[in-house]
């Protein structure tokens, strides 16, 4: 999880701890390999996850189709990059 986010593990860690604390996640070990853990929703919490939905729909209500593809673009390419191994120089 940490290397597809472009992330230091124990910053990752960090932020499921709080995550895990708050409710909105569980964790366990994985049953197939003792070094991984495997995440899960809370279920407690999933309502307000899901409220987020509403919220954003307010908020890409502002925004054209074509700006909202921009922004689309333009994560989609900021993600890329930051996931990406780095150049030669």
């Amino acid at each position: 999880m940490a290397h597809s986010a472009g992330l230091h593990p124990a910053t990752v860690t960090g932020v499921l701890d709080r995550l895990e604390r708050a409710g909105f996640i569980g964790r366990e070990r994985s049953r197939n390999d003792r070094r991984a853990v495997v995440v899960h929703a809370g279920p407690d919490r999933l309502s307000e996850a899901y409220g987020m939905n509403g919220e954003m729909d307010g908020i890409c209500a502002d925004y054209t189709t074509a700006e909202l593809q921009v922004l689309a673009d333009f994560c989609s390419a900021a993600l890329t990059r930051a996931v990406a191994p780095p150049a030669d120089s």
